[in-house]
């Protein structure tokens, strides 16, 4: 006759109770790092805005604006992440990436150059 034994799925499943409580721990982890890098951003550049927006799959992408008009970016895995992370940092944040908040970006020739070099006659990317 064959032994038996009685497993708990729960806990070695990735959806069980484990499983739940790991990946909460990973998106906890994930929220501080983000909130640390924007921070971070935040202290370089006298301050910072942000506006969060959905990237599909990939997750969310976090626009940051510095009060000197320096601009960077992050990616969170997830929308829910980023808005925790954005929370967390304290900047404040924006619904659209318009108006005076689109004003405050202040752009170089390296970026003229990356994003209308060549339509604008400038030098190739390639």
């Amino acid at each position: 006759m064959a032994e038996t034994q009685q497993v708990d799925e729960s806990s070695e499943k990735p959806g069980g109770a484990t499983g739940d409580r790991r990946q909460a721990a990973r998106a906890e982890r994930k929220t501080a790092k983000l909130a640390k890098e924007i921070g971070a951003f935040a202290k370089a550049h006298g301050g910072a805005e942000g506006q969060i927006a959905y990237i599909g799959q990939k997750g969310a992408r976090i626009v940051l604006v510095g009060e000197d008009g320096g601009w960077g970016d992050l990616v969170a895995p997830t929308y829910e992440i980023a808005e925790r992370a954005v929370e967390k940092s304290g900047i404040t944040r924006h619904e659209a990436f318009d108006g005076e908040f689109a004003a405050k970006v202040k752009t170089g020739p390296y970026e003229w150059t990356r994003m209308a070099g060549i339509q604008l006659g400038g030098p190739s990317n390639g």
